[in-house]
Protein backbone atom coordinates (compact mmCIF):
# COMPACT_ATOMS: atom_id res chain seq x y z
CA UNK A 1 0.00 0.00 0.00
CA UNK A 2 1.61 3.66 -1.56
CA UNK A 3 2.04 6.09 1.84
CA UNK A 4 -0.75 8.78 2.36
CA UNK A 5 -0.03 12.39 1.45
CA UNK A 6 -1.97 14.75 3.47
CA UNK A 7 -2.04 18.16 1.36
CA UNK A 8 0.01 20.57 3.46
CA UNK A 9 -2.76 23.26 2.80
CA UNK A 10 -4.62 21.15 4.94
CA UNK A 11 -2.13 20.46 7.57
CA UNK A 12 -1.64 24.24 8.33
CA UNK A 13 -5.34 24.54 8.89
CA UNK A 14 -5.22 21.53 10.69
CA UNK A 15 -2.59 23.64 13.03
CA UNK A 16 -4.31 27.34 13.09
CA UNK A 17 -7.67 25.26 14.53
CA UNK A 18 -5.67 23.23 16.96
CA UNK A 19 -3.56 26.40 17.67
CA UNK A 20 -6.96 28.71 18.13
CA UNK A 21 -8.89 26.15 20.52
CA UNK A 22 -5.36 26.08 22.74
CA UNK A 23 -6.14 29.88 22.84
CA UNK A 24 -9.81 29.89 23.94
CA UNK A 25 -9.10 27.18 26.11
CA UNK A 26 -6.31 29.23 27.76
CA UNK A 27 -8.50 32.40 27.57
CA UNK A 28 -11.02 30.81 29.46
CA UNK A 29 -9.08 28.97 31.93
CA UNK A 30 -6.59 31.99 32.73
CA UNK A 31 -8.79 34.64 32.07
CA UNK A 32 -11.22 35.01 34.95
CA UNK A 33 -8.48 34.68 37.46
CA UNK A 34 -6.48 37.53 36.33
CA UNK A 35 -8.98 39.24 35.38
CA UNK A 36 -10.04 39.23 39.37
CA UNK A 37 -6.58 39.62 40.55
CA UNK A 38 -6.55 43.26 39.18
CA UNK A 39 -10.23 43.97 40.56
CA UNK A 40 -10.63 42.58 43.99
CA UNK A 41 -7.03 43.71 45.78
CA UNK A 42 -5.27 43.80 49.42
CA UNK A 43 -3.19 46.38 50.00
CA UNK A 44 0.50 45.08 50.56
CA UNK A 45 1.24 45.53 54.50
CA UNK A 46 2.77 43.49 57.41
CA UNK A 47 1.17 41.22 59.30
CA UNK A 48 -0.76 43.04 61.56
CA UNK A 49 -0.73 42.85 65.35
CA UNK A 50 -3.30 41.38 67.62
CA UNK A 51 -3.19 41.45 70.87
CA UNK A 52 -4.30 38.86 72.79
CA UNK A 53 -7.23 40.35 74.62
CA UNK A 54 -8.55 41.58 71.14
CA UNK A 55 -7.79 38.01 69.89
CA UNK A 56 -9.84 36.48 72.88
CA UNK A 57 -12.75 38.90 72.32
CA UNK A 58 -12.55 38.55 68.58
CA UNK A 59 -13.63 35.00 68.98
CA UNK A 60 -15.85 35.63 71.54
CA UNK A 61 -18.21 37.83 68.81
CA UNK A 62 -20.83 37.01 67.03
CA UNK A 63 -19.32 38.36 63.75
CA UNK A 64 -21.86 39.41 60.66
CA UNK A 65 -20.79 41.52 57.33
CA UNK A 66 -23.96 43.05 55.23
CA UNK A 67 -22.13 42.58 51.69
CA UNK A 68 -19.93 40.44 49.66
CA UNK A 69 -19.89 39.88 45.97
CA UNK A 70 -17.92 37.01 45.88
CA UNK A 71 -20.64 35.02 43.63
CA UNK A 72 -19.31 37.35 40.81
CA UNK A 73 -16.25 35.48 40.70
CA UNK A 74 -14.96 31.99 39.53
CA UNK A 75 -14.01 30.47 42.42
CA UNK A 76 -14.63 27.60 44.23
CA UNK A 77 -16.23 29.33 47.65
CA UNK A 78 -15.33 26.05 49.82
CA UNK A 79 -11.61 26.24 49.01
CA UNK A 80 -9.02 29.10 50.25
CA UNK A 81 -7.98 30.81 47.34
CA UNK A 82 -4.62 33.67 47.17
CA UNK A 83 -6.76 36.08 45.35
CA UNK A 84 -10.15 37.95 46.39
CA UNK A 85 -11.19 38.85 49.78
CA UNK A 86 -13.97 36.18 50.72
CA UNK A 87 -14.10 32.74 50.85
CA UNK A 88 -15.51 29.65 53.52
CA UNK A 89 -12.35 29.08 54.81
CA UNK A 90 -11.63 32.71 55.20
CA UNK A 91 -14.61 33.57 57.07
CA UNK A 92 -13.73 30.74 59.44
CA UNK A 93 -10.37 32.24 60.04
CA UNK A 94 -11.68 35.21 60.72
CA UNK A 95 -14.74 34.08 62.95
CA UNK A 96 -17.58 35.46 60.52
CA UNK A 97 -20.99 33.74 61.24
CA UNK A 98 -22.96 35.46 58.95
CA UNK A 99 -22.43 36.75 55.89
CA UNK A 100 -24.73 38.58 52.98
CA UNK A 101 -23.31 37.20 49.34
CA UNK A 102 -25.35 39.75 46.94
CA UNK A 103 -24.92 39.18 43.38
CA UNK A 104 -23.94 41.58 40.45
CA UNK A 105 -25.51 41.53 37.16
CA UNK A 106 -24.91 44.66 35.67
CA UNK A 107 -22.07 47.44 35.98
CA UNK A 108 -21.41 49.95 33.04
CA UNK A 109 -18.23 50.27 30.87
CA UNK A 110 -16.25 53.08 33.28
CA UNK A 111 -18.24 52.95 36.30
CA UNK A 112 -17.45 56.29 38.69
CA UNK A 113 -19.33 57.66 41.41
CA UNK A 114 -20.19 60.62 39.44
CA UNK A 115 -22.57 59.87 36.33
CA UNK A 116 -22.91 56.58 34.46
CA UNK A 117 -25.61 56.53 31.77
CA UNK A 118 -28.01 53.65 31.54
CA UNK A 119 -27.60 52.41 27.75
CA UNK A 120 -23.53 51.97 28.11
CA UNK A 121 -21.75 48.69 27.33
CA UNK A 122 -22.05 46.51 30.35
CA UNK A 123 -18.94 44.62 32.26
CA UNK A 124 -20.63 41.64 33.41
CA UNK A 125 -21.32 40.71 30.34
CA UNK A 126 -17.93 40.06 28.78
CA UNK A 127 -17.47 38.77 32.70
CA UNK A 128 -20.20 36.06 31.78
CA UNK A 129 -18.73 34.95 28.65
CA UNK A 130 -14.91 35.05 29.89
CA UNK A 131 -16.09 32.77 32.90
CA UNK A 132 -18.41 30.42 30.98
CA UNK A 133 -21.03 31.23 32.79
CA UNK A 134 -24.16 29.13 31.77
CA UNK A 135 -25.40 30.47 27.94
CA UNK A 136 -29.08 31.69 29.91
CA UNK A 137 -26.88 34.18 31.54
CA UNK A 138 -24.99 35.80 28.95
CA UNK A 139 -27.81 38.52 28.20
CA UNK A 140 -30.37 37.73 30.99
CA UNK A 141 -29.96 39.98 34.12
CA UNK A 142 -32.54 37.41 35.99
CA UNK A 143 -31.16 34.36 35.44
CA UNK A 144 -27.57 35.88 36.17
CA UNK A 145 -28.68 36.46 39.63
CA UNK A 146 -30.45 33.28 39.78
CA UNK A 147 -27.32 31.49 38.50
CA UNK A 148 -25.05 33.35 41.41
CA UNK A 149 -27.50 32.70 43.95
CA UNK A 150 -27.45 28.61 43.17
CA UNK A 151 -23.86 28.85 44.03
CA UNK A 152 -24.33 29.74 47.51
CA UNK A 153 -27.16 27.12 47.56
CA UNK A 154 -25.02 24.48 46.21
CA UNK A 155 -22.43 25.25 48.73
CA UNK A 156 -24.84 25.11 51.48
CA UNK A 157 -26.38 21.65 50.21
CA UNK A 158 -22.90 19.98 49.87
CA UNK A 159 -21.02 21.41 53.19
CA UNK A 160 -24.21 21.77 55.52
CA UNK A 161 -21.75 21.21 58.75
CA UNK A 162 -20.12 24.55 56.99
CA UNK A 163 -22.61 26.58 55.62
CA UNK A 164 -26.51 27.26 56.29
CA UNK A 165 -28.62 29.33 53.92
CA UNK A 166 -30.51 31.49 56.06
CA UNK A 167 -34.29 32.25 55.05
CA UNK A 168 -36.42 32.37 58.36
CA UNK A 169 -35.64 33.64 61.42
CA UNK A 170 -35.58 30.18 62.83
CA UNK A 171 -32.39 29.36 60.64
CA UNK A 172 -30.96 32.50 62.08
CA UNK A 173 -31.71 31.25 65.64
CA UNK A 174 -30.51 27.62 65.09
CA UNK A 175 -27.39 28.99 63.61
CA UNK A 176 -26.91 31.10 67.09
CA UNK A 177 -27.51 28.29 68.72
CA UNK A 178 -24.76 25.90 66.85
CA UNK A 179 -22.32 28.88 67.42
CA UNK A 180 -22.91 29.07 70.76
CA UNK A 181 -22.08 25.57 71.05
CA UNK A 182 -18.28 25.89 69.35
CA UNK A 183 -19.20 25.34 65.88
CA UNK A 184 -17.82 27.16 63.10
CA UNK A 185 -21.20 26.93 60.58
CA UNK A 186 -21.54 30.17 58.55
CA UNK A 187 -24.81 31.54 57.68
CA UNK A 188 -25.56 32.84 54.48
CA UNK A 189 -28.19 35.21 53.22
CA UNK A 190 -28.39 36.04 49.34
CA UNK A 191 -29.35 39.54 48.59
CA UNK A 192 -29.19 41.65 44.68
CA UNK A 193 -26.42 44.64 43.98
CA UNK A 194 -29.48 46.46 41.97
CA UNK A 195 -32.56 45.79 41.14
CA UNK A 196 -32.40 45.53 37.51
CA UNK A 197 -32.05 41.69 38.26
CA UNK A 198 -35.80 42.07 37.78
CA UNK A 199 -35.78 43.13 34.16
CA UNK A 200 -38.61 45.00 34.81
CA UNK A 201 -40.50 42.22 35.54
CA UNK A 202 -42.69 42.76 39.16
CA UNK A 203 -43.44 38.99 39.49
CA UNK A 204 -39.76 38.78 39.50
CA UNK A 205 -39.59 39.46 42.73
CA UNK A 206 -41.63 36.73 44.27
CA UNK A 207 -39.13 34.18 41.60
CA UNK A 208 -36.05 35.75 43.37
CA UNK A 209 -37.34 35.35 46.49
CA UNK A 210 -38.29 31.63 45.68
CA UNK A 211 -34.52 31.38 44.83
CA UNK A 212 -33.70 32.27 48.49
CA UNK A 213 -33.28 36.12 48.04
CA UNK A 214 -34.44 37.85 51.64
CA UNK A 215 -32.37 41.55 50.70
CA UNK A 216 -33.21 43.63 47.26
CA UNK A 217 -31.16 46.90 46.56
CA UNK A 218 -32.91 48.64 44.59
CA UNK A 219 -29.89 50.70 42.47
CA UNK A 220 -26.29 50.27 41.58
CA UNK A 221 -24.07 52.58 39.69
CA UNK A 222 -27.16 53.48 37.09
CA UNK A 223 -30.61 54.50 36.45
CA UNK A 224 -32.84 51.95 35.81
CA UNK A 225 -36.74 51.57 35.90
CA UNK A 226 -37.79 51.77 39.53
CA UNK A 227 -35.67 55.18 39.68
CA UNK A 228 -32.93 57.11 39.79
CA UNK A 229 -28.94 55.84 41.02
CA UNK A 230 -26.67 57.73 43.08
CA UNK A 231 -24.39 57.53 40.23
CA UNK A 232 -26.64 58.23 37.18
CA UNK A 233 -27.86 60.98 34.91
CA UNK A 234 -31.89 61.73 36.09
CA UNK A 235 -31.53 61.97 40.22
CA UNK A 236 -35.29 61.08 40.41
CA UNK A 237 -37.18 59.66 42.99
CA UNK A 238 -39.16 56.00 42.67
CA UNK A 239 -40.96 55.66 39.20
CA UNK A 240 -44.42 54.56 39.42
CA UNK A 241 -42.66 51.23 38.54
CA UNK A 242 -40.45 51.47 41.50
CA UNK A 243 -43.12 52.16 44.04
CA UNK A 244 -44.87 49.14 43.06
CA UNK A 245 -41.73 46.99 43.47
CA UNK A 246 -40.96 48.64 46.57
CA UNK A 247 -44.53 47.45 47.70
CA UNK A 248 -44.28 43.85 46.33
CA UNK A 249 -40.79 43.71 48.14
CA UNK A 250 -42.58 44.56 51.29
CA UNK A 251 -45.82 42.49 50.90
CA UNK A 252 -43.38 39.33 50.48
CA UNK A 253 -41.20 40.23 52.73
CA UNK A 254 -37.77 41.54 51.46
CA UNK A 255 -35.42 43.62 53.27
CA UNK A 256 -34.88 47.09 50.70
CA UNK A 257 -31.11 48.26 50.82
CA UNK A 258 -30.66 51.99 49.17
CA UNK A 259 -26.81 51.96 49.01
CA UNK A 260 -26.52 53.00 45.33
CA UNK A 261 -29.99 55.25 45.51
CA UNK A 262 -30.70 58.57 44.85
CA UNK A 263 -31.07 60.78 47.83
CA UNK A 264 -34.66 61.50 46.33
CA UNK A 265 -35.54 57.33 46.15
CA UNK A 266 -34.09 57.03 49.95
CA UNK A 267 -36.72 59.91 50.63
CA UNK A 268 -39.52 58.09 48.60
CA UNK A 269 -38.40 54.15 49.88
CA UNK A 270 -38.79 56.18 54.16
CA UNK A 271 -41.90 57.84 52.81
CA UNK A 272 -43.74 54.50 51.45
CA UNK A 273 -42.12 51.60 53.89
CA UNK A 274 -43.16 51.17 57.49
CA UNK A 275 -40.42 48.68 58.17
CA UNK A 276 -36.53 49.77 58.23
CA UNK A 277 -34.12 49.91 55.15
CA UNK A 278 -30.87 48.79 55.11
CA UNK A 279 -27.50 50.91 53.42
CA UNK A 280 -25.61 47.48 53.51
CA UNK A 281 -22.21 48.87 52.53
CA UNK A 282 -21.81 52.42 52.57
CA UNK A 283 -19.82 55.40 54.52
CA UNK A 284 -20.39 58.90 56.45
CA UNK A 285 -20.38 62.13 54.08
CA UNK A 286 -19.52 63.66 57.32
CA UNK A 287 -15.94 61.60 58.00
CA UNK A 288 -15.71 61.07 54.37
CA UNK A 289 -16.91 63.53 51.75
CA UNK A 290 -17.17 61.10 49.00
CA UNK A 291 -20.11 61.24 45.77
CA UNK A 292 -20.91 57.44 47.12
CA UNK A 293 -21.46 58.28 50.67
CA UNK A 294 -25.31 60.12 51.22
CA UNK A 295 -25.34 63.19 53.20
CA UNK A 296 -25.64 63.07 56.99
CA UNK A 297 -28.93 64.20 57.45
CA UNK A 298 -30.47 60.97 55.28
CA UNK A 299 -28.57 58.87 57.31
CA UNK A 300 -30.15 59.70 60.46
CA UNK A 301 -33.70 59.51 58.64
CA UNK A 302 -32.77 56.30 58.09
CA UNK A 303 -31.50 55.39 61.15
CA UNK A 304 -34.67 56.98 63.10
CA UNK A 305 -37.03 54.60 61.51
CA UNK A 306 -34.79 51.90 62.65
CA UNK A 307 -32.65 51.04 59.88
CA UNK A 308 -29.06 49.71 59.95
CA UNK A 309 -25.69 51.13 57.74
CA UNK A 310 -22.80 48.61 56.87
CA UNK A 311 -19.68 50.60 57.09
CA UNK A 312 -17.56 49.82 54.50
CA UNK A 313 -13.34 49.12 53.88
CA UNK A 314 -12.58 50.87 50.69
CA UNK A 315 -12.03 54.41 49.37
CA UNK A 316 -14.97 55.42 47.92
CA UNK A 317 -16.73 54.41 51.39
CA UNK A 318 -14.15 55.97 54.41
CA UNK A 319 -11.24 57.88 52.25
CA UNK A 320 -8.32 56.49 53.75
CA UNK A 321 -8.73 52.81 53.54
CA UNK A 322 -6.80 51.65 56.74
CA UNK A 323 -7.61 49.72 59.64
CA UNK A 324 -7.47 52.84 61.71
CA UNK A 325 -9.51 54.87 59.94
CA UNK A 326 -12.25 52.27 59.27
CA UNK A 327 -12.78 51.95 62.84
CA UNK A 328 -13.17 56.30 62.68
CA UNK A 329 -16.17 55.89 60.14
CA UNK A 330 -17.83 53.42 62.41
CA UNK A 331 -16.79 55.40 65.37
CA UNK A 332 -18.12 59.04 63.33
CA UNK A 333 -21.29 56.47 62.62
CA UNK A 334 -22.11 55.60 66.28
CA UNK A 335 -21.82 59.32 67.61
CA UNK A 336 -23.75 60.39 64.55
CA UNK A 337 -27.09 58.04 64.50
CA UNK A 338 -26.51 55.72 67.65
CA UNK A 339 -24.26 52.84 68.01
CA UNK A 340 -27.63 50.69 67.24
CA UNK A 341 -27.95 51.36 64.00
CA UNK A 342 -23.74 50.43 62.51
CA UNK A 343 -23.05 47.26 61.20
CA UNK A 344 -20.33 46.19 59.09
CA UNK A 345 -20.23 46.34 55.32
CA UNK A 346 -17.24 45.09 53.49
CA UNK A 347 -17.91 45.34 49.94
CA UNK A 348 -15.49 42.39 49.92
CA UNK A 349 -15.18 41.34 46.38
CA UNK A 350 -16.97 44.25 45.01
CA UNK A 351 -14.09 45.53 42.63
CA UNK A 352 -12.34 47.41 45.11
CA UNK A 353 -9.08 47.58 47.31
CA UNK A 354 -8.94 46.56 50.90
CA UNK A 355 -6.55 47.12 54.10
CA UNK A 356 -7.23 43.15 54.81
CA UNK A 357 -9.21 40.14 53.22
CA UNK A 358 -11.80 38.91 55.64
CA UNK A 359 -9.53 36.18 57.22
CA UNK A 360 -7.63 39.47 59.52
CA UNK A 361 -10.89 40.96 60.49
CA UNK A 362 -9.47 40.98 64.23
CA UNK A 363 -8.00 43.81 63.21
CA UNK A 364 -10.70 45.86 63.58
CA UNK A 365 -11.41 44.36 66.70
CA UNK A 366 -7.81 45.64 68.32
CA UNK A 367 -8.32 48.89 66.29
CA UNK A 368 -11.56 49.22 68.63
CA UNK A 369 -10.31 48.53 71.66
CA UNK A 370 -7.20 50.72 70.74
CA UNK A 371 -10.09 53.66 70.13
CA UNK A 372 -11.37 52.95 73.53
CA UNK A 373 -14.97 51.35 72.58
CA UNK A 374 -16.45 49.63 75.10
CA UNK A 375 -17.14 45.86 74.50
CA UNK A 376 -21.23 46.27 73.98
CA UNK A 377 -20.14 48.83 71.08
CA UNK A 378 -17.78 46.15 69.73
CA UNK A 379 -20.46 43.24 69.86
CA UNK A 380 -23.04 45.30 68.41
CA UNK A 381 -21.15 46.86 65.22
CA UNK A 382 -19.78 43.78 64.86
CA UNK A 383 -22.33 41.40 64.38
CA UNK A 384 -25.31 41.76 66.58
CA UNK A 385 -27.19 44.53 65.14
CA UNK A 386 -27.04 42.56 61.56
CA UNK A 387 -28.58 39.79 63.96
CA UNK A 388 -30.97 41.50 65.75
CA UNK A 389 -32.32 43.53 62.02
CA UNK A 390 -32.73 40.49 60.15
CA UNK A 391 -34.67 38.98 63.34
CA UNK A 392 -36.64 41.77 62.85
CA UNK A 393 -37.06 41.46 59.21
CA UNK A 394 -36.95 38.13 57.93
CA UNK A 395 -40.04 35.45 57.29
CA UNK A 396 -40.64 34.09 60.88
Amino acid sequence: MSSLRIPKIILITTSCILALAVGITAFWLIAPAKIEETQNRVIQHTPYTVSRPAEQLHQRLFIGDLHADSTLWKRNLLSRSERGHVDIPRLQAGNVALQMFTVVTKSPRGQNYDHNATETADNITLLAIAQTWPLRTWFNLTERALFQASKIRKIAQESPHEVKLILSTADLDDLQQRRQRGGKLIGAVIGTEGSHALAGNIDNIRTLYDAGFRMMSLHHFFDNKLGGSLHGESGTGLTEFGFQAVDEMLNVGVIIDVSHSSPEVVEDVLARSERPVLVSHSGFYGHCPSPRNISDKLMKRIAAKGGLIGVGYWDGAVCDPTPTNIVKAIRYGIDLIGVDHVALGSDFDGSVTTPFDVSELAVLTEEMLKAGFTETEIRKVMGENMARFLRNNLPQ
